[in-house]
This record gives C-alpha cells, sequence and structure tokens, in this order.
C-alpha cells in the first residue's frame, strides 16, 4: 500500500467513531448519487462466489469492488462479473480497499484466520460488514470484533444463514413457547464426507500470482505443507478450525438457538481425532464435542469418513471446494442438521430451511418451511439501521464461533486414550458416552484400528460463570489458547478488555 492510501485508510479509521452519529441518516444520504448501495466482495473463492450471486439478485445493489490475494482469481471473477456490463475495482491489498470512500459495505468470504481482523478494520473504516462463519479464529478477537461494531456504529451480520429462514424461526419460536415441553438435549450433526488432503513432500511452492503475505495475514509467514493452497486451510489449526469450525458453527448456532442460551456452557468436552488416513491435517475428521449447558446439553458429532469403505454417491460440501463422494450416516434422517430432543417429542432439521416436529410417538405434529433470506437482510438494515432486526447478529455469530472454538481447546489439550479407558472416563456422561458409542461403532465399520491410532480424549474445560474465560485444572494451559501470536502489522486491535 502508498502512503497516500494508508494515510487514508488511517484518516478514515479515525473518523469512524466520530461519524458514528450519523449513521442513522437517510440512505439517499449515504449511497452512491444513484441511490445504489456499493458493496465490495473479498475472497472470491467459495463462499465469495456465493456472496456475489446472492448480491446480484438484491435490487439497488451494486458490487463495486473486488478483493483477492490471488491475482489470478481476482481478474478471472472481474472478467465474469464484465461479461454482465458490471464495472469493479480490483485490490490486492483490503487495507487500499477501505480507503475508498466510495465503499458502503463489504462481504468478508476470506479463510477464517482473517475474518475478526478484517472486519474490525472494515468498520474502523466505516464500513458495515458481512462476515462469513466463523466470526473468528479464536474466542477473543471474535469478541473483540463485537465491541468494534458496537464502537463504530457498524451493521455487523454473520454468515450464519440458517437464522435467515421464516421456517426455523417460527420453528425455534414454538419450542421455546413450551409446546413440546422442555428441551432435553441439542444435537447438531455434520456426517460429510472429508477425504485424505494426501501428503506433500515438503512445503509447497506458492504461486506468483498470490500474495503470500497478505494471504498469511495474523498467522506465521510459513510456506504451508498441505498440497492445495485454497481451503485445505480448513484442517489447519493455524488458519482453519475444521469440521466444528466450518460446518459445526452453523449446526451450534442452531442449536443454541432453540435451547435460548445467551451465553457460553458451564463445561466443554471434547472426544475425536483424525482417523482413517494419514495426511498433512491436524484437525479432527471424528469428533464429538458436549457443552454442558444449565438448561440442556448441546451435543455436535464429526464424521469425515462414510457410512461403509468404499460407499459412492454424494457428500457435498456448503463452501463449494470440500472433497465429495461417500455415502454418509444418518441420525433419524439428519447427516448434517439438528434434531432437538424435548420432553414431549422432538424437533428434526434435516436441512438449512425445514424442520419437522414430531411427537413421542413419531408423530408428525408440525411442519415448517422457509427459505435463505440472509443477505437481503443485511442489505435492508443497512438501509434501515435497524441492528436489532439481524437474522444473524455478530453478538450471536462470536458465541456460536465460541462453541467451535471451546471443543477445538478441549482436544488439543487431550491425550491419546485407550479405547476401555476412554469409555470408563465418559460412563458418567450420559449423552457424551451414547453419542461415543454410535462412534467408536461407526469407526469400526470403516475399519478403524484404534489399538494403532488411538482417539483423543479432550479436557474438560470449566467456563467462568458469564465471562469469556477459563477457571479450574486446566485454565492455566487453555487460558492462552483464548488469543493467539499476532504477526505484525496483522494484529487484532483490543476493542475492549476480556471479561
Amino acid at each position: 500500500m502508498n502512503a497516500l492510501n494508508r494515510r487514508t485508510f488511517l484518516k478514515t479509521s479515525a473518523l469512524a467513531a466520530a461519524g458514528a452519529a450519523l449513521t442513522a441518516r437517510s440512505w439517499s444520504q449515504v449511497a452512491g448519487a444513484n441511490g445504489d448501495l456499493r458493496v465490495a466482495v473479498i475472497g472470491l473463492n467459495g463462499r465469495g462466489k456465493s456472496h456475489l450471486g446472492s448480491l446480484a439478485r438484491i435490487s439497488g445493489v451494486r458490487v463495486v469492488a473486488l478483493c483477492d490475494v490471488d491475482s489470478t482469481v481476482l481478474a478471472r471473477t472481474k472478467a465474469g462479473l464484465g461479461e454482465k456490463g458490471a464495472a469493479v475495482k480490483t485490490y490486492v491489498d483490503l487495507r487500499e480497499l477501505l480507503a475508498n470512500p466510495d465503499i458502503d459495505a463489504v462481504t468478508i468470504a476470506s479463510p477464517n484466520h482473517q475474518h475478526s481482523l478484517q472486519a474490525i478494520w472494515a468498520c474502523q473504516a466505516g464500513k458495515d460488514v458481512y462476515v462469513e462463519k466463523p466470526v473468528s479464529h479464536n474466542i477473543w478477537e471474535g469478541r473483540q470484533l463485537v465491541a468494534a461494531a458496537t464502537k463504530y456504529n457498524r451493521v455487523v451480520q454473520a454468515g450464519t444463514q440458517i437464522r435467515s429462514g421464516e421456517g426455523l424461526q417460527q420453528a425455534v419460536a414454538w419450542v421455546r413457547a413450551g409446546n413440546l415441553g422442555k428441551v432435553t438435549a441439542a444435537r447438531g450433526f455434520c456426517y460429510k464426507r472429508r477425504d485424505t488432503i494426501g501428503l506433500a513432500d515438503g512445503p509447497v511452492q506458492i504461486p506468483a500470482t498470490i500474495n503470500f503475505d497478505l494471504w498469511c495475514g495474523p498467522a506465521p509467514l510459513v510456506a504451508p505443507k498441505r498440497k492445495r493452497l485454497h481451503y485445505d486451510w480448513h484442517w489447519m489449526h493455524v488458519t482453519g478450525n475444521g469440521d466444528v469450525g466450518n460446518q459445526g458453527i452453523h449446526q451450534m448456532d442452531v442449536a443454541r438457538w432453540f435451547l435460548g442460551e445467551a451465553g457460553l456452557p458451564r463445561q466443554t468436552l471434547s472426544v475425536g481425532g483424525r482417523l482413517g488416513y494419514v495426511d498433512d491435517g491436524d484437525t479432527p475428521n471424528t469428533q464429538v464435542v458436549i457443552h454442558d449447558y444449565a438448561s440442556a446439553p448441546l451435543i455436535f458429532e464429526v464424521r469425515g469418513l462414510p457410512a461403509k469403505p468404499g460407499a459412492g454417491g454424494g457428500g457435498g460440501d456448503d463452501e463449494g471446494g470440500g472433497r465429495r463422494g461417500g455415502v454418509m450416516d444418518q441420525y433419524r434422517g439428519v447427516s448434517v442438521g439438528n434434531v432437538i430432543d424435548c420432553e414431549g417429542g422432538s424437533v428434526v432439521v434435516p436441512s438449512y430451511t425445514a424442520a419437522t416436529a414430531y411427537d413421542k410417538a413419531g408423530k408428525v405434529v408440525k411442519e415448517f418451511k422457509g427459505s435463505d433470506r440472509h443477505m437481503q437482510n443485511f442489505i435492508d438494515v443497512v438501509r434501515s439501521r435497524k441492528t436489532a432486526q439481524l437474522y444473524g447478529p455478530v453478538e450471536e455469530g462470536h458465541l456460536s464461533s465460541a462453541l467451535c472454538h471451546l471443543g477445538n481447546i478441549s482436544h488439543q489439550l487431550g491425550k491419546a486414550a485407550a479405547t476401555d479407558a476412554l469409555r470408563e472416563k465418559i460412563k458418567g456422561n450420559a449423552p457424551l458416552a451414547e453419542a461415543c458409542g454410535r462412534m467408536l461403532e461407526h469407526l469400526k465399520t470403516n475399519r478403524v484400528d484404534l489399538a494403532q491410532t488411538a482417539l483423543t480424549l479432550g479436557v474438560p474445560l470449566t467456563i467462568a460463570r458469564g465471562k469469556e474465560a477459563f477457571t479450574g485444572e486446566f485454565a492455566a494451559q487453555a487460558t492462552p489458547m483464548l488469543t493467539r501470536q499476532y504477526r505484525a502489522p496483522f494484529v487484532v486491535p483490543e476493542i475492549v478488555r476480556a471479561s
């Protein structure tokens, strides 16, 4: 970035707070000359493509800028928009984009380790923000993003699009009104095929078209040891959060939504591992995480192996870049979704937009259907400034992202456990023992030898009441993992001190 652009960016950031009182002004005063909302899309693979598609369907919105650290992807995306008559500016360095006063809002679909920093920078520059899930790479920086949205009076929507469907909104309200009695367990599932990412011979050669310094951002500037630079960052703790943070953020968000819990659990425990193959990934492909809430347990399960070895069929992926293939297990008809157990029945959520309520006898009581209106909702609230109407407010996105991070911290601090010892350790926790029992059968079906590659029994993490901090036996080891060592100048600013 040249000095003039940097000064402009810093000036814009400083003025953002001073201009907060003006954010309630009429839409015609904040948009471009023709009244359109001028949007930039950051990160153009995977979800970024979906952002462009969603924005194209919304009236009164113009995509005026694109940003990606891969100049090949940037040029290809611009060319595609150019064929549709759209004139856009392109940027490799996000800071230069944010210095442009002719941009009203940004959508962020970069890798997870960039989400909070980029969203905070955008808030400081006076832009409204749609940020993909998880909204953070760790708990501390997620809280800083929430604080930045408030401090700079910005609209910040988390990309938890299941919350936008009218059917799911109605289902949650119906359950929380007591129609099936008290919730006894909120379950989430990611049974989604994830094949091995392979073993690289050594650090990969970074293409000349990629600004790798910007790609790493807050993370260490170290050439990755994996065959694919793009997408497979999900399966490295240094940049991604595994499927707990990739898909699990959606299902844990839905589960917490049904519970009506507005904070972190009392305790978290993970059991899992990377099993069935040996590759360069270090995040679990098989995992059970249980969050102990006062209202009811929240249980989330990851299975990346198929229902049986060699099974064919579609596994699919929500971001279009994952490994496909393999018939997957189901739990009461769900592979990717939720099952909410209640005293008087259950609600099964098999997709992003529909749910079905059953009584104890298995009879259908009520059906709920809707559609994804998440990006439209973001645009509507940017125009109205009525942030209470956001379907995915950043506070909710932060809390559900934190559930992912808690599960990963428990796992990373854990130790390998022989199967019999594992069963003995968890037998007093009925929901966890039941889920792990099914997981062990699944691994047996896939011929995984746990005597050779044992599961990891995570440490039980106790969360201080009403805080985003650890207490108890493992607090000393877990507390540093609430944040990370940031690489200058890509340092998440402290907006508010940790609770």
